[in-house]
C-alpha cells in the first residue's frame, strides 16, 4: 500500500518530494519534542507554513483535541455532512476544496454579511462577534469546527458561549493573531474543559496557522480511512 495520501498530498510526485522533504528538516531541526504522534504533524505542518520553529512548544492541545477532529471528519458523510465556521474569509479561501469535498465538509464564514455588520454598528459590538453569533443561530456551532485566526473577539465570544449558553463545539482551533486581547483570548480558551480545542500561546497565530492545522487533521483522517480500506 502506498504510503502517500492521495487526496490530501501534493498531486504530483515532485511536489510530494518537496513537501516530504521539508518534514524531513523539521523534523531534525525541531528535535526531541513533549507532543504525542497525532499532535506532531499538526505542530510540523504549522512550522512548515511559515518557518516558525516557535510553535514547537507555543502549540497546546486539550487531551481529546486530535481525536475529536479526526473522528468529525471521518463520519461527516454518515451525518450528512459537517461544517468549518471560520471567523474570516481567508480560512475558507486557504482550504483545499478536494480535501473537504472527500470527506463532505462545508466551510462557511458571516463577517462581512450585511446583517452581521449592521448588528454590530447598533449593539457597538465587533463584527467577529455577531458572526459567532449569527453562526449560532444558523446551529453551526454545536458539533462542527470553529476555526478563529483572526478575531480574538469571536474567540472570547465562543468561549462565553460555552460557558453561558451550553455551545457544544466539535473542536476549536483558536488562533487569533496580534496585539489587543490575542494572548488573553487563548488563555480563556486553555481554561476551556468542556469542549476540544487546538490554541497558540501569547500574540503569534493567524490565518495561515489555523489552515495548516486543519490539514494536518484532513492528512490524519485520509490516512486513517487507508488503514482501515487496507484491513477490510
Amino acid at each position: 500500500m502506498s504510503t502517500v495520501n492521495t487526496v490530501t498530498e501534493q498531486l504530483t510526485r515532485a511536489g510530494q518530494a518537496i513537501e516530504h522533504g521539508s518534514f524531513a528538516i523539521i523534523d531534525e531541526e525541531a528535535g526531541p519534542h513533549a507532543y504525542t504522534d497525532e499532535q506532531w504533524p499538526i505542530v510540523r505542518r504549522m512550522i512548515h507554513a511559515n518557518a516558525d520553529f516557535d510553535f514547537n512548544g507555543l502549540t497546546r492541545f486539550h487531551p481529546a483535541a486530535v481525536r475529536a477532529g479526526i473522528d468529525l471528519l471521518l463520519g461527516a458523510k454518515a451525518r450528512g455532512g459537517a461544517h468549518i465556521v471560520a471567523d474570516v474569509e481567508m480560512i475558507c479561501v486557504g482550504l483545499s476544496a478536494p480535501r473537504l469535498k472527500h470527506f463532505g465538509v462545508q466551510t462557511h464564514q458571516f463577517i462581512s454579511d450585511d446583517d452581521v455588520i449592521e448588528r454590530a454598528k447598533a449593539e457597538d459590538t465587533t463584527r467577529a462577534v455577531q458572526a459567532m453569533r449569527k453562526a449560532q443561530r444558523l446551529g453551526l456551532i454545536d458539533g462542527q469546527i470553529i476555526a478563529i485566526g483572526n478575531a480574538p473577539t469571536a474567540l472570547i465570544e465562543l468561549v462565553r458561549m460555552i460557558r453561558e449558553e451550553n455551545a457544544r463545539p466539535a473542536l476549536v482551533i483558536g488562533m487569533p493573531v496580534g496585539f489587543v486581547s490575542a494572548a488573553e483570548s487563548k488563555a480563556l480558551l486553555d481554561d476551556v474543559t468542556e469542549v476540544p480545542w487546538i490554541a497558540i500561546e501569547g500574540r503569534k497565530g493567524g490565518s495561515t496557522l489555523v489552515v495548516a492545522a486543519l490539514h494536518a487533521l484532513l492528512a490524519l483522517a485520509e490516512a486513517e480511512q487507508k488503514k482501515a480500506a487496507a484491513q477490510a
